[in-house]
């Protein structure tokens, strides 16, 4: 490895922000291919780009899978530290960007939202309309991902909060979290539904599993808890439940069919409330998953983002929510 002063001189130099822009890539995609796909580039020029990288700082930055030549395990030691440094400036980057616009119009300002698609139709929706009622010029934006996406692009400067769940301490790095509510998983059919006949009668998790199930997808924490929920009673998820984060898709098919839908209590909450789905009488105790705000260690204070902050503790009090410290 190169000694310090060598170390510095080269990277001054030589890195370019093209570098940095391909390692943040690699780090979170952790595929060259999509990496590739995201910068709007081949993968040999991926390849290349990296190749250059490591060659300036004198040291492996990426840990190829073994598996496959597009692969990539993970970030080596040098390669963690300088990601951390690389969305730092990439993020000061945009920072600086908008704030020489050009002065023939106003300047834009923006708050991007990730949301949790399990959580946004319970916690979001009054939350943003009371936001544009006192920001009416603010530039909105929300995006509905799995966790780890919405953890990832926090982390990398592409979102400015996050309204999701407490992951890994390795997809927690640089990141704080603030519990909001706990909500556990129901068991929701339609208005109608066979299972639903006596909502006054408890329904056997066994009678449950005899109707076609939908369930969130494979690596979410909902889809965990289904699954450890079900083990725990000797039971197995049927290879056949449909799979899906779209709740507007889940609603829609317990509309038309028979189906019975596993998901946290937030997503159906509208829907049980008004009737048009029924919450079937059983236990899932021991369910409970928090929600919460989740920002960046470092970021500098914000008062849109305090803004929406706020909002979104106060709807969370009104859905039965804890009460939480404050964080800007």
């Amino acid at each position: 490895m190169k000694n310090t002063a060598d170390l510095r001189q080269d990277f001054v130099r030589n890195v370019q922000l093209r570098h940095l822009r391909c390692l943040v890539a690699v780090a979170q995609e952790r595929h060259l291919a999509r990496a590739a796909e995201r910068l709007s580039l081949s993968q040999p020029a991926v390849s290349k780009t990296l190749s250059e990288l490591e060659s300036i700082v004198g040291t492996r930055l990426v840990e190829r899978s073994k598996a496959g030549r597009r692969g990539v395990q993970g970030l080596a030691p040098a390669g963690e530290q300088l990601l951390a440094h690389a969305l730092r400036v990439l993020e000061a980057l945009d920072a600086s960007a908008e704030a020489v616009a050009p002065a023939s119009g106003e300047r834009v300002e923006r708050l991007r939202i990730g949301a949790l698609p399990s959580v946004a139709p319970a916690l979001l929706p009054m939350a943003l309309a009371r936001f544009r009622e006192r920001w009416p010029a603010v530039q909105v934006m929300v995006k509905s991902a799995a966790n780890p996406v919405l953890l990832d692009e926090l982390r990398a400067g592409e979102l400015d909060l996050v309204v999701g769940r407490m992951s890994d301490p390795r997809l927690m790095g640089g990141l704080s979290f603030e519990l909001l509510y706990t909500e556990p998983l129901v068991f929701a059919v339609r208005a109608g539904h066979p299972l639903a006949a006596r909502p006054a009668r408890a329904v056997s998790v066994q009678a449950v599993l005899a109707y076609p199930l939908v369930v969130y997808g494979e690596g979410t924490i909902p889809r965990h808890n289904t699954e450890s929920f079900l083990s725990a009673r000797g039971l197995a998820l049927p290879a056949n439940a449909l799979q899906t984060l779209d709740v507007a898709v889940a609603r829609g098919l317990l509309a038309v069919s028979d189906a019975v839908w596993i998901t946290p209590l937030g997503a159906a909450r509208g829907e049980l409330a008004d009737a048009r789905l029924v919450r079937l009488r059983i236990e899932t105790a021991g369910t409970d998953e928090p929600v919460g705000l989740l920002l960046r260690s470092e970021a500098e204070p914000s008062a849109l983002r305090g803004a929406m902050a706020a909002l979104l503790r106060e709807g969370a009090k009104q859905q039965g929510a804890l009460p939480s410290r404050k964080a800007g």
